[in-house]
Parts: C-alpha cells; sequence; structure tokens
C-alpha cells in the first residue's frame, strides 16, 4: 500500500526447497478427479510460530486470531483485461471496456472455477496471481488512469512494457458497467519481468519501478503530514531508540520522493522494512525448493500450507499483526483491530481455496530457456566456483544450502541452533534489514544462484545490478558507485561483506 491507496483510505477514516513436504491434499490422475481437501490455512498455533523470531524477540508480531481473521470478508475477483501503452492501444479498446458487463471469476459464494483436476487448480491460481487488491476508477490509488494513460509518465519513469505494447503488472477491471477501474497490487505487479527483448516471465523477480512511478504520476501529491503518517505506518520499528524512520519527520515532500528514487526496479521498499534499507524483489520460480521465505528469512516454509500462509500475510493480513502492541493498521493510534468486515480498513482475504490454488500455481512455474551455453569459459567459472569453495553454501543442484547465515553484531540464541538451519559463520553484508526493521531475525538467508541471469540488483538490498557488479572486488571500496541501490544522499558507497 502506498501513498495514494494511503490517503485515499485515510480521507474515508482509516489506512487502509529438494521437494518439500508434500501439499496437503491429494488429487487423483483421472481427468475428472475428486475435489481436494484444502488445509484451513489460519491457525492460530501455526501461525505463533511460523515466523523465525525477529532480532528483539519481545516485539516478533503476534497474529491476529483465527477467529478474527475468518470473520474477514474474501475478496471477489473479477475478469481482468490488459493495460495498453499509449500508442499500442487498439482502435476503440476503451470504448469496448466501457460496452462489457462485469464478469465475476470467483467469489466466496456461486462463482468459482472449475477445481476437478490438477491442471485446473493450476489454472485457477494463476487467476489469483493476476487479481488486484485494489481496483479504483479516477486519480485514487497507487496508479491510477491518469497515469497509465500518459505518455509522459512511461517515460520519466523508464516504464517496461511488453513486445504487444501491454504493462503486465496492471489490469483493467470491470465490476460495474461502463466503469473502467485499474487494478494494482497483485501478485503479478511485483512478480512479472520484462526482459530486454519484451518477452514477460511470470514469477520472476519483477521491474515494476513503483517508487519512480510514484513520483511521475501526473496527480497531486498528498499533503506532507500524510506522507510522513503513511511512513510511519508501514516502517516504524517503535522499540529501537531512535525509530530507524524518524528522520522522515525532518524531511520535506520532496525530499522524502527523492529518497524513494534511489529505488531501482528489481527492488522495493515494502512494509516492515525501510526506504534505507529496501529488499531485492525476491524471485518465485523454484521456490517450492526454499526452506525461508524472505531476505531475512523470516518464515519458515516446509509445505504449500506454510506459502499459503505467506501469501495471505503479504497481501494484507501482516497488517493486523500486533508487534508488541503496535498495530499499524489502526492508524494513527497504532492499538487497535479494526472491525473485520469493514472494506476501507481490512480490505479483505483470499479465501483458503484461492491461496491453495495460487500455491499450487507458484509452484507449477517453471523458468525461461537459458540463452547461456555451457561453454569453455563456463567450465574455467565451475572450476573456480568448486575452488572457492562456493558449493558449501550455493550447493547444486539448489545452489543454496538453505541456511541461515547472522549478520554482523547478533549474537544467536542458543535455543535456535534447535530449531532453525543455521551457518556458524557470517558473510558480512550491510546488517541494517535484519537488525533495524520489522522484517529482521538477525538472519540472512542463503540465496539460491539459480536463474540469475534473468535477475538483477543483487545483494540483499539490490546494490548491484549485474552479476558481474556483484563479483567486482571495487565494490568494496569506499569509493565504489553502486549499480543498484544507493543510499539517499550517498556519492559512493563500499557494498560490504562476501569478498571475493
Amino acid at each position: 500500500m502506498r501513498v495514494r491507496i494511503f490517503l485515499h483510505r485515510l480521507s474515508r477514516i482509516s489506512i487502509l526447497g529438494l521437494s518439500l513436504l508434500p501439499c496437503t491434499g491429494s488429487f487423483s490422475q483421472s481427468p475428472r478427479a475428486q475435489r481436494t481437501n484444502v488445509p484451513k490455512m489460519w491457525n492460530d498455533a501455526a501461525m505463533s510460530t511460523l515466523e523465525v523470531p525477529l532480532a528483539n524477540p519481545s516485539d516478533s508480531p503476534k497474529q491476529a486470531p483465527a477467529s478474527y481473521y475468518y470473520r474477514i470478508p474474501v475478496r471477489p475477483i473479477y475478469k481482468q483485461y490488459a493495460v495498453y501503452a499509449p500508442g499500442r492501444e487498439p482502435a476503440g479498446y476503451m470504448e469496448w471496456l466501457k460496452q462489457q458487463e462485469p464478469v465475476l471469476l470467483w467469489s466466496d459464494t456461486a462463482h468459482k472455477p472449475k477445481l476437478e483436476t490438477e491442471t485446473d487448480w493450476i489454472k485457477a491460481g494463476e487467476i489469483v496471481f493476476s487479481a488486484p487488491i485494489f481496483s479504483e476508477a479516477g486519480d485514487q490509488g497507487v496508479v491510477a488512469l491518469a497515469d497509465v494513460r500518459t505518455p509522459a509518465w512511461y517515460e520519466k519513469s523508464g516504464m517496461p512494457i511488453s513486445r504487444d505494447g501491454i504493462l503486465p503488472y496492471l489490469h483493467y477491471v470491470i465490476r460495474e458497467k461502463g466503469k473502467v477501474e485499474l487494478g494494482s497490487f497483485s501478485c503479478a505487479m511485483c512478480h512479472s519481468r520484462v526482459m530486454p527483448d519484451g518477452s514477460v516471465i511470470k514469477g520472476a523477480q519483477g521491474n515494476f519501478p513503483l517508487e519512480r512511478a510514484e513520483k511521475f504520476s501526473p496527480r497531486p501529491q498528498p499533503p506532507l503530514p500524510l506522507i510522513r503518517a503513511f511512513n510511519h505506518a508501514l516502517y516504524s520499528v517503535p522499540w529501537l531508540h531512535p525509530d530507524p524512520i524518524a528522520w522522515v519527520d525532518d524531511m520535506s515532500a520532496d525530499q522524502i520522493l527523492d529518497l524513494l528514487q534511489t529505488i531501482p526496479p528489481g527492488v522495493v521498499s515494502r512494509h516492515r522494512a525501510t526506504p534505507i534499507d529496501p529488499v531485492q524483489v525476491p524471485d518465485l520460480i523454484g521456490v517450492r525448493d526454499r526452506h525461508y521465505l524472505d531476505r531475512t528469512g523470516l518464515q519458515q516454509h516446509h509445505s504449500a500450507v506454510d506459502l499459503m500462509r505467506y501469501a495471505a500475510l503479504n497481501q494484507g493480513a501482516d497488517a493486523l499483526a500486533s508487534f508488541d502492541g503496535f498495530i499499524f493498521v489502526d492508524l494513527p493510534s497504532f492499538k487497535e483491530l479494526p472491525d473485520p468486515a469493514d472494506p476501507v480498513r481490512v480490505n479483505g482475504r483470499y479465501s483458503d481455496e484461492q491461496l491453495y490454488a495460487l500455491t499450487l500455481y507458484i509452484y507449477s512455474l517453471k523458468p525461461p530457456p537459458n540463452p547461456n551455453k555451457f561453454d569453455a569459459a563456463a567450465a574455467r567459472g565451475h572450476k573456480i566456483f568448486q575452488r572457492e569453495r562456493c558449493s558449501a553454501c550455493h550447493t547444486p543442484p539448489l545452489y543454496t544450502n538453505n541456511k541461515l547465515t547472522p549478520a554482523d553484531g547478533f549474537k544467536v540464541p542458543a535455543d535456535h541452533r534447535a530449531k532453525y538451519d543455521i551457518l556458524p559463520i557470517s558473510v558480512g553484508t550491510d546488517p541494517g534489514l535484519t537488525l533495524k526493521t520489522r522484517r529482521g531475525t538477525g538472519y540472512y538467508k542463503v540465496p539460491s544462484l539459480k536463474g540469475v541471469w534473468y535477475r538483477s540488483m543483487f545483494g540483499h538490498s539490490g546494490w548491484c545490478a549485474t552479476l558481474e557488479d556483484w563479483l567486482d572486488p571495487a565494490r568494496l571500496d569506499d569509493d565504489y558507485i553502486p549499480t543498484g541501490f544507493k543510499p539517499y544522499g550517498a556519492k559512493t558507497y563500499a557494498v560490504e561483506g562476501h569478498p571475493f
């Protein structure tokens, strides 16, 4: 949720692995299989141990109880339509959209897709993947109709578009005939990648330039007090003194927007992180084999139901968690849970059925064909990889050992060694994300190296735009100029840790 949605909702009195354990439920191989038993995802006991404790464990989140969560209404999913860049839209397209009847694809009552075979479930999961959380008409929302229909917005923000002229991160939605809305904050918004040739990889590390899209919107910016309040809601760590987001109270609106421009596509200042410790957007392809989710290893991942929980949390449910009494959805008091049926403050949830389908779709994702062949140079690189013992942490075939590595300055609690898979060494990377944010566990997970050829912005905060930059010893020097994320106001910045 970004500033514009925040303002819109506040104006209405609110802010708004190797194969893992088998999926819960089973499928017959026959074309007319019986429906699977969908796991009840939000379980109080499981939710209490799902996340690795924060570096300051007393402030670890306590999730809303299941009795509250299941009272939140399920979001209906409507048919989505492609968003074309100016000059690429078919003639009469917008008028045609206005003539379309609303098509309800999935609700918690009568409307559901066919869910009989595993193929059916995966197709249904793709519907959930592209379904927007927010659908707004006019000038409302994080990204609005005024933005996607303004040529300068594309040019100034560096907005990637597909070879067909489509903006794959967003969709038009028809919930009322004659009213075209722009849908945003689907899974696809952050996990679609437009490649240099205009092809689109679904589920990959996305490259939607979120912060730049906001800065170059033709709409007026919200008032400064609301921008500051928004930043506190998403990023405050009230148990740290000073609060790492306290600087926002001394900045102008333009300075805050300029700060956000330091964050390149492929990196995001997501909730529970901060704009000074942003997060590299993860690649979801191959996530089935990952034992920890988030750069800080925040959530354990042992089965499909765990990914269902992760999706629910990251599509709004963790805004309801209490961080030792701090509940960020409850602005300005940050103390109380809102009415679960309040459509403005809580904004609905996915059903367990939808989350299960989404998980099966994500698990089904395959990487695109790798154009880089294993030639003589690659063979020499393989020898170096083995000689330097890279495989000790980036172990084939997953190219990760699925362990956590402690950050400098974090003392591993004695009981953690029995609960989690922990390396006894630190690689010395910047500890800010894992010690000074609400995602901070004191650890970073060992990332997989699979798919690095189509990814970018390396390091957990995306300092290096390419793998070649990450492997450049010069990045350790104080006069280094990062090719990816560079902290606001810094002319040079040493990207420390993991030396070669």
